[in-house]
């Protein structure tokens, strides 16, 4: 999954144990805050018990589309660049699951100026590439840049754009990044000495903190930087780099002797090397870690979850109680009503009451996968509140008799509605409980299956001939300014935009515009849940069904292992085997 389509947790687990149990309701809101200078400072705290030495094994089903941090947006890759890419920016996570944004590369998180428009961040002593050079300014400005080329096109580009211009428009600034010998102007991204980096937004942007922890706001070395090459050989600025890889086969990171702690708030360097292999499906992944044989003692998998239908043997097994967690991601699924063919809100109301978000759960793998959604932010959001204007936590399979009276008071009972979905086993039967619903609530469902390889194009465009669709979204951060703007402002519609429900109001417009301006994020986060509400309760753009969790187990001579509520995955940057 993507992180903007993808990875704030709600709370985290301790260190290796299990934080909760399969069933139990964890949707509060996560614990985030702007750590200080003295939280930045390096080494991270010690880990109790953690050794050195030994390898670790990594199953994952996906290979990796890329490593080049300027490329990285899904989770998996999210997950493994923390191990050799080192941002600006990043997230320190106690062992109780808080989260704190930290200097990385930076003394701290960055001192704002100019109304929130002007942000400078002061690089550390002592900061090394893999071959020992120093990490200046200068790197840091060439690997946003150098994000200006065409040809890097699948990676987040929030800090581009607010420098440049939005969607593709920013990169008339730099054509062809900084190859050919050209810069931005000082008066955009500014870097006056090897140690300073001064960005100039157009507009304010609070968040900045956030988004500068993002893969692609970190160093990137010019004279090592091949291009399109670099996704096989990223130079590391972190506590591993590449020793081996195999593309599409496996990838073997090895200890980067170069790297220094005392500089580094959030990482450790335990093991001797992570080998990372593709190809193992959920149900081999989890029949090797529930073995826990030989050298599947020493495996994880940053994303490869607990096979749905060995989800109960895994409880079941008491063995695996300190070696496994269940965790809220940021992720959260939805029912998107298509605002421009259902123009009756009595009738998207109707859709919102008559939805089954309990059966659409348990079709999904249930309790284990994720809780029943009541709001349109995932519990994983700063100052997420869990508000239920459907009432879905008393009616999770949904209110037919509140759906019909609705239906009949706007004279739609027998409304017809072109429901699509994708061609998946789970889409389908998603599919039969979904229309069920739907036809005791007194809606006449047309069913149109949608091949699964080309799903988000068909329901991304403007025209599409459907009324209700299935589609998720993950924050890049857990601030909500990366979850309603890109789903619900109506300047966003476009083919192949998020703006899925094809909402256009311009109050809604607005109000993101003016949240978006609050100079603290602490203030802005109960203004995006009052927004969120009223779109859902005034709007009824969609409906959000269910948020996603994380089960994930893992072998049992491994420590330090934990979750990463940013990014909804296994965190490795403190792994060592016992």
């Amino acid at each position: 999954m993507l992180t903007a389509c993808s990875s704030g947790g709600g709370g985290g687990g301790g260190q290796g144990g299990e934080s909760q149990q399969a069933g139990e309701d964890k949707t509060v809101s996560g614990n985030y805050s702007i750590g200080t200078r003295a939280d930045s400072t390096g080494p991270a705290p010690e880990v109790p018990g953690a050794k050195k030495g030994g390898t670790v094994a990594v199953l994952q089903r996906d290979a990796f589309n890329h490593l080049d941090p300027g490329q990285i947006y899904y989770a998996d890759t999210l997950t493994n660049q923390m191990l050799y890419n080192r941002t600006l920016t990043s997230y320190k996570i106690d062992d109780k699951g808080r989260v704190k944004i930290v200097g990385d590369l930076a003394t701290d998180a960055g001192t704002a100026s100019d109304g929130g428009k002007t942000w400078r961040f002061t690089l550390k002593d002592g900061l090394k590439f893999e071959d020992g050079s120093p990490i200046t300014s200068q790197d840091v400005r060439w690997g946003i840049e150098r994000l200006y080329a065409s040809f890097e096109t699948d990676g987040p580009l929030y800090i581009p754009q607010w420098l440049s211009g939005e969607a593709n428009d920013f990169r008339k600034a730099l054509p062809d990044g900084p190859y050919n010998g050209q810069h931005l102007p000082a008066s955009v991204l500014d870097t006056p000495d090897d140690k300073t980096v001064v960005f100039h937004f157009r507009r304010p942007h609070a968040d900045t903190p956030y988004a500068t922890a993002m893969p692609n706001m970190g160093p990137v070395k010019a004279a090592k930087d091949t291009k399109q090459k670099y996704d096989n050989a990223p130079f590391s600025s972190g506590p591993y780099k590449v020793g081996d890889y195999k593309v599409g086969k496996s990838l073997t990171l090895v200890r980067n002797e170069n790297w220094d702690p005392k500089t580094d708030p959030v990482r450790h360097q335990y093991a001797d090397r992570f080998e990372i292999s593709f190809g193992h499906q959920y149900a081999d992944s989890t029949r090797r870690f529930l073995a826990d044989q030989g050298g599947d003692k020493n495996a994880l998998s940053f994303t490869n979850a607990v096979a749905p239908e060995m989800t109960e043997k895994v409880l079941a097994q008491a063995d695996t109680k300190a070696r496994r967690l269940l965790e809220i991601q940021p992720y959260v699924d939805y029912m998107a009503f298509n605002t421009s063919r259902l123009t009756d809100v009595r009738v998207r109301k109707a859709l919102a009451y008559a939805m089954p978000n309990g059966q659409i759960l348990q079709q999904n793998g249930g309790s284990t996968a994720g809780v029943v959604a009541t709001n349109y932010l995932s519990p994983a959001m700063d100052g997420y509140q869990p508000t239920d204007p459907f009432g879905k936590k008393a009616k999770p399979a949904g209110d037919p008799e509140k759906a019909k009276e609705l239906l009949k008071e706007a004279g739609k009972l027998g409304q017809e509605i072109v429901y699509a979905y994708a061609n998946t086993d789970v889409q389908q039967k998603v599919s039969v409980v979904v229309t069920q619903a739907l036809e005791r609530a007194g809606f006449k469902v047309e069913k149109k299956e949608v091949d699964a390889n080309i799903w988000r194009t068909a329901i991304a465009e403007v025209k599409n001939k459907f009324d209700i669709y299935r589609y998720s979204w993950g924050a890049d951060w857990p601030i909500s300014s990366t979850v309603v703007p890109p789903l619900f402002d109506g300047r966003q519609i476009a083919d192949g935009s998020q703006n899925y429900v094809h909402l256009d109001n311009p109050k809604v417009n607005a109000e993101d515009d003016r949240i978006s301006a609050i100079p603290d994020v602490k203030q802005a986060a109960p203004e995006w849940q009052k927004l969120a509400d009223r779109i859902l309760t005034e709007d009824v753009a969609g409906v959000p069904t269910f948020y996603n969790r994380q089960f994930s187990l893992w072998g049992s001579n491994l420590g330090g292992v934990k979750y990463h509520p940013v990014y909804g995955t296994v965190d490795p940057t403190a792994v060592f085997v016992k």
